[in-house]
């Protein structure tokens, strides 16, 4: 029925049709909200074309404040862009796709994507 903030809304809005909503049940709702405790957690993924289905050639991970090496290749845990995504990580910066423009010079290594996930 969805996460348990949507779940307490839910329960909100049926105590309000009722009469019987307390300004505990509005509060607990914003104790489920608060996010202060989360920590952004940045996944780097290195893919051989701009496309989220591309095989990872790279990755490394910014998790709980510190710089982890990465595990090996045969280690890793996502294969493309779309398995992170699946597990939970969200875009927030594509591939640089003006870097296409110019084909005599090359800017990076493959093309890269940045998630996040709060945890």
């Amino acid at each position: 029925m969805g996460n348990p903030v949507q779940q307490q809304v839910a329960f909100c809005i049926e105590a309000l049709k009722k009469g019987s909503l307390k300004e505990g049940d509005l509060r607990q709702i914003d104790a489920l909200a608060d996010d202060s405790s989360k920590r952004q957690n940045i996944l780097y993924l290195q893919v051989r074309r701009a496309s989220l289905t591309s095989d990872v050639i790279g990755m490394s991970l910014f998790a709980d404040s510190v710089f982890h090496d990465p595990p090996a290749e045969e280690q890793w845990p996502y294969r493309s862009v779309a398995a992170a995504m699946a597990d939970g990580w969200r875009i927030i910066k594509f591939p640089e796709m003006a870097l296409l423009l110019d084909e005599k010079r090359t800017y990076g290594f493959g093309w890269e994507f940045i998630l996040e996930k709060w945890g």
